[in-house]
């Protein structure tokens, strides 16, 4: 309960924005939580129960999230409305069968018994027992479209643990198919798999069904799961365990003609590591992702060769995994779900790519997907979140060496990067710089992004920087935010935040300096370019809206536009301020080298004057009184500071500022451009004013 260990027997996924991750866990609940959340991390009060129980299918009314089908032992099997609360038994045959041994049972269902939803008609319903039924009103009523497709061997059908110390739950259920896949391509074909190793395959919609197993599959193999391909519909892949019998090989099939002849396929998957998915990529013909009982592996070339996912997945059994747009959404036995977040890199991935010296890959069209950021921080993934009412999340507590606590929150979820997710391939470490740009419709820059050459970079960088408001910050002084992209051999990722370029900085500490994170850009289509050395490289990608979001393209552009101008401006400010610290510390220079001359009283008259005039106009820019955000509670904000908050309030929600915020907007640029101007004419007339005295005072040039 306070740590995610949860063990899935398979996964589903529904058609919501964010979708939805569903399955049934050993020794608990169903769960359904989001691929995502609007706050730092996906948190308790997210999660919930969807009727079934530990064990069984789940399947998600593909027009409806809201209308879940989820099963357990014995068959049960179970609607449940999340719009209305309602859970309902839709069990084909609700006779308890609790201590009774499988020959005794009208039907016999499987501890996890398959159950979909057909992608050609979403009334219709499957699910399987040693027969297969088909519902065509959500569980009203059941129809058997197969006779026995299992072996129903007698001696594999008595209770268990014989008359001794009998033990039958549904658990020990044999004879029954474990596993039924539709062609999404072909209405009517259906493929079904044993868990005493039989293999059918029906053309007809199960009037029919033909005898389909590979002839060099081993006897009594448990078919965990057949996938029908996305691309043709005699092809299908197919993952079968013999590791109750004591073989702990791997096996996996290929069939393109309706299973008439199959073809194994598991080089470079280790002989020990035996296999229960398969699954074809729906936009890559023979790109295949396969779970086994230590971890993931990947094939190229229709599983002629495999190879090992790594990076930071766990060493744990994989019970199923299933393709949800451009991510890979994952069921362990022991460590929860776990999502690969960028399908598209591993799409494009080919040995030209590989070999280059350099390689852009093309980036996913990404949602413009914002969340509820915490006040003055940059949230840290599964640990600055808000917590709902009366939750208290559970933590881990460790003193440091220094003495300090340490805690971190164990009972979170890791939302996806915020932002377009960038990849590319360097042979070897560049000789210099390295430069990636982001380009509007227009070719426009939008913002521009560079690497580190003095030291190797390690880990990417996310491009996140913290909203207004934020704590107070000291310019150059302080460590720059500004992220660099990574350079390291290899694979790099970085990852756009959707943000224009920053405002300028102060560039020196002191004062209330609110941070100068540029505005969210609008929708549409965008360039990122990467320089290495004397090469470009571009790929475009889209930026789209986010189906919740009921603003108008025009609306999102204003919003943006406006945070423009509210970025722009800022900058004005900073600048000006970086100007005058820079006048007043000359001015301070000056009067010190004259100390012990003739023209000392006279240079300090001339200069209290221009540095009041400067004092005067910074302080009406920004609150220099105050040395951390508290002190704004005393000292009041000047315009920096209201500036900014103005463009906080614009970018909360996605949608078009408000009449009074543009008001406002025009109201403070005023303000602004009145000080901008007293600046200005400080610089045309008082400076060189002070210039002639010092010229006049003739102050040595090197004073001892």
């Amino acid at each position: 309960y306070n740590q995610p260990t949860g063990e899935f027997y398979h996964v589903a996924v529904d058609n919501a924005f964010p979708y939805r991750v569903y399955g049934a866990q050993q020794d608990n609940t169903t769960m359904s939580i989001p691929s995502r959340s609007n706050y730092d991390a996906i948190i308790f009060p997210e999660w919930r129960e969807i009727g079934g129980g530990e064990s069984g299918y789940i399947a998600i009314h593909p027009d409806n999230p809201d209308i879940v089908f989820a099963g357990s032992m014995q068959g049960y099997l179970t609607k449940y409305d999340h719009a209305r609360g309602q859970l309902r038994n839709i069990t084909v045959w609700p006779e308890s069968y609790m201590g009774w041994g499988a020959a005794d049972m009208k039907y016999r269902f499987q501890w996890t018994s398959p159950t979909i939803i057909s992608s050609h008609d979403h009334n219709i319903l499957i699910t399987g027992a040693n027969v297969i039924f088909r519902s065509d009103n959500m569980g009203e009523s059941w129809t058997p479209i197969s006779g026995d497709l299992t072996r129903g061997d007698p001696e594999t059908l008595g209770p268990s643990g014989g008359p001794i110390t009998k033990d039958n739950t549904g658990a020990e259920v044999y004879g029954t198919v474990f596993t039924i896949a539709e062609s999404p391509v072909q209405a009517g074909v259906f493929w079904a798999g044993s868990d005493d190793g039989l293999v059918h395959v029906s053309r007809d919609n199960g009037e029919t069904w033909q005898s389909a197993t590979p002839d060099t599959l081993p006897d009594w193999a448990l078919i965990s799961l057949i996938d029908a391909s996305p691309h043709d519909p005699g092809t299908a892949w197919l993952a079968a365990t013999r590791y109750k019998m004591d073989d702990f090989a791997p096996y996996l099939y290929k069939t393109t003609d309706y299973g008439q002849t199959w073809v194994k396929i598991t080089g470079g998957i280790p002989n020990d590591d035996f296999t229960r998915v398969v699954r074809e990529d729906p936009q890559r013909p023979g790109l295949l992702y396969a779970g086994t009982e230590t971890g993931l592996y990947i094939s190229f070339n229709s599983g002629d060769s495999w190879e090992r996912l790594g990076g930071n997945f766990p060493v744990v059994p994989i019970h199923d995994l299933i393709v949800k747009g451009d991510e890979l959404v994952v069921g362990t036995h022991g460590r929860s779900f776990w999502i690969f977040d960028d399908l598209t890199l591993l799409r494009q991935l080919r040995d030209d790519a590989l070999k280059a010296q350099a390689h852009l890959f093309k980036p996913k069209d990404t949602v413009r997907i914002g969340r509820l950021a915490g006040f003055g921080h940059s949230p840290i993934p599964g640990k600055n979140y808000h917590f709902a009412g009366g939750f208290i999340p559970a933590f881990e507590y460790e003193k440091t060496e220094e003495g300090n606590a340490r805690i971190t929150f164990i009972d979170a979820g890791n939302i996806p990067p915020d932002g377009v997710m960038i990849h590319y391939t360097l042979a070897d470490k560049p000789k210099g710089e390295i430069t990636l740009g982001i380009l509007n419709s227009n070719n426009g820059i939008v913002n521009i992004f560079t690497s580190k050459v003095e030291k190797e970079e390690t880990t990417p960088h996310s491009g996140e920087t913290a909203d207004f408001p934020a704590a107070l910050t000291g310019g150059d002084d302080a460590e720059d935010t500004k992220p660099h992209i990574p350079s390291k051999p290899g694979l790099n990722r970085f990852v756009w935040n959707m943000r224009a370029a920053d405002a300028n900085k102060v560039k020196t500490k002191g004062g209330d300096q609110p941070g100068v994170t540029g505005p969210k850009v609008a929708p549409g289509t965008y360039t990122v370019n990467l320089t290495v050395g004397d090469e470009n490289y571009g790929e475009s990608f889209e930026l789209l809206v986010d189906p919740r979001v009921e603003a108008s393209q025009e609306d999102l552009v204003a919003q943006y536009e406006l945070g423009l101008k509210v970025r722009d401006k800022l900058s004005e400010i900073n600048d000006a301020v970086n100007q005058l610290r820079t006048v007043r510390e000359q001015v301070d220079g000056w009067v010190k080298r004259a100390r012990g001359t003739d023209a000392e009283s006279k240079l300090k008259d001339v200069a209290k004057g221009l540095k009041e005039k400067l004092d005067a106009v910074e302080g009406q820019l920004m609150q220099v009184k105050a040395k951390s955000m508290q002190d704004t509670l005393n000292y009041p904000v000047m315009l920096n500071t209201k500036l900014a908050g103005l463009g906080w309030a614009i970018s909360g929600a996605d949608d078009r500022p408000t009449k009074q915020a543009f008001d406002l907007y025009d109201d403070l640029a005023a303000r602004i451009d009145a000080q901008i101007a007293e600046l200005k004419q400080i610089m045309d007339k008082d400076v060189p004013a002070f210039n002639k005295a010092v010229l006049d005072a003739s102050i040595p040039a090197i004073v001892a």
